[in-house]
């Protein structure tokens, strides 16, 4: 979640698109250059541990864009495929 967050605030797009689940993944990404990602503040996990295949993120993002600050506040599903974390989607 963290490299992702990172990956957002300087504009990794291909990163993003390589830490995405394939099933969930979009053809391309375009990330909005006068958006500026300003802290993430993990709110609670679930599960993702060492020996862990699945887990749950809930995070607050901070950002900056041409409407002033705001923030995103979402749970995220990633899984873990041949040891590397790629996020599905927001979760319910």
């Amino acid at each position: 979640m963290r490299s992702r967050f990172t990956a957002y605030a300087v504009g990794a797009d291909a990163y993003l698109l390589e830490s995405w689940h394939p099933s969930t993944r979009p053809a391309s990404l375009e990330l909005d250059p006068g958006t500026t990602w300003r802290s993430l503040e993990i709110v609670a996990t679930e599960a993702g541990g060492p020996f862990d295949t699945t887990g749950v993120v809930e995070f607050i993002a901070r950002y900056r864009d041409a409407d002033g600050a705001g923030r995103l506040h979402e749970r995220s599903r990633f899984v873990r495929e041949a040891g590397r974390w790629r996020y599905v989607d927001a979760a319910g």
